[in-house]
């Protein structure tokens, strides 16, 4: 969300950002919207005077009249407010002027590579055709289970899942971020407030049975399964005022993550690409008002997800997201790929993102200067570290041997307590 001063003044900038991100909302509407509601909330204003006056003069039929016109305005303001709250929540955040411009991931731009691609002197296999001969890998059974895009790993396969995640989080944690275990389960006014609603709504999970409270009554408000921890990481500050010297808040999380990929029907429908649960490692920062600052943090967590994969040994590529890619909150942000040899390409694993004041705007998160005494909006950042099991796709294609066998990596052997994964 943007604040609604920057829209009036800055409309011409606000309606490039929506057409380069793709954004379906006309700015003039919003801006009509807001303008009869400040017209509106001026005569309410102006009506309840004249009822503090009808009161001390005592005259009870002008009150009363009044009274009458009161209330109509006042369901009309509310209306507007309404309507204007809703038209606000689809203003994307100005995207960074080295931002590609393009309405899709085809106007991404590589920005740097690292690592060797593999090259193999024997007939390579996918890791569907790998987890199954080494029975680390049942997509049969997860499909008979959970339906499609079900999945089980087991044996080496389930180990080293856990290996990857547990790897990955100690590594953040080294970096001073503060561990925590998010709720899953969330509600709408979360969503919301980290711009997962209203955009990318049709992929995220609603309980059908939320439950009911301590007094039996029926839970009313709808709860949702996040496919990201970050929602939950930045509500456990919303409608707070952070005191500056405790910035930046840095936490991380582990969790299990839920999308029901509808936005993505028919793509990547082998093997673990594309899944409805999966487990993430992820980071969230929240910082003072301070571009530079904040670009500053979003290079050291960029720095982090590129050390863990050279640690991993893993080829990958730091791409530059376009603006009709991003979505709706980013102000920068970066995708990094790694290479999948059996793909034959490069595919997605991780992203970092800076959203400025977007999500805090959303979420009343603010904090204190302590030089002014004031409030300010903070800035918020976040790092997808480690989504497993799609990173198990690099590391069984890329480390296939001639006899069958899956070389680990090193920065593994603590976390695994074995170096490669042998046929039975």
């Amino acid at each position: 969300m943007l604040d609604i001063d920057f829209i009036r003044k800055n409309s011409g900038i606000v309606k490039k950002a929506i057409e380069d991100k793709g954004i379906d909302l006309d700015i003039d509407e919003l801006l009509r919207v807001d303008q009869k509601r400040r017209q509106m909330l001026a005569k309410v204003e102006e009506l309840r005077q004249q009822r503090n006056e009808a009161a001390g003069r005592r005259d009870v039929e002008k009150g009363r009249e009044v009274k009458r016109e009161l209330e109509t305005w006042s369901i009309d303001l509310q209306e507007s407010e309404e309507r204007l709250t809703h038209l606000m929540l689809y203003v994307p955040n100005i995207p960074s002027v080295d931002s590609p411009v393009g309405k899709d991931a085809a106007a991404n731009q590589v920005v740097s590579k690292w690592g060797h691609i593999p090259e193999f002197d024997f007939e390579i296999k996918d890791h569907v055709e790998i987890g199954r001969e080494l029975d680390i890998i049942d997509l049969e059974a997860g499909t008979k289970t959970s339906g499609f895009r079900g999945y089980y790993l087991k044996n080496e396969g389930a180990t080293l899942h856990l290996a990857l995640l547990n790897y990955a989080f100690d590594k953040i944690v080294s970096k001073g971020f503060s561990p925590v275990i998010p709720p899953t389960l969330v509600n709408s006014r979360v969503l919301v407030g980290s711009g997962h609603f209203p955009f990318g709504k049709e992929n995220v999970y609603q309980i059908a049975n939320p439950g009911k409270l301590a007094t039996g009554e029926d839970i009313k408000n709808p709860l949702y399964l996040t496919g990201t921890s970050e929602p939950a990481l930045l509500a456990y500050y919303m409608d707070e005022v952070i005191e500056e010297t405790k910035l930046p808040i840095k936490v991380c999380a582990m969790t299990k993550c839920y999308r029901s990929e509808v936005g993505d029907y028919g793509k990547d429908t082998r093997g673990l690409y594309r899944v409805h649960e999966f487990d993430k490692v992820e980071q969230v920062v929240i910082c003072r008002d301070d571009l530079d600052e904040s670009e500053r943090i979003f290079q050291e967590m960029q720095s982090t997800t590129e050390e863990i994969l050279r640690e991993l040994e893993i080829a990958y590529q730091v791409v530059k997201t376009s603006t009709g890619d991003m979505g709706a909150g980013k102000y920068r942000m970066n995708d990094i790929e790694i290479w999948m040899a059996a793909r034959g390409k490069y595919g997605e694993i991780c992203s970092n993102s800076n959203l400025t004041d977007w999500q805090s705007r959303r979420l009343n998160l603010k904090y204190k200067s302590k030089s002014e005494g004031k409030n300010y909006y903070c800035y918020t950042l976040n790092t997808t570290v480690m989504p497993s099991p799609r990173i198990l796709i690099a590391l069984l294609e890329n480390n296939q041997q001639k006899d069958g066998s899956i070389r680990i990596p090193e920065a593994l052997y603590p976390y695994t307590n074995f170096s490669e994964i042998k046929p039975k």
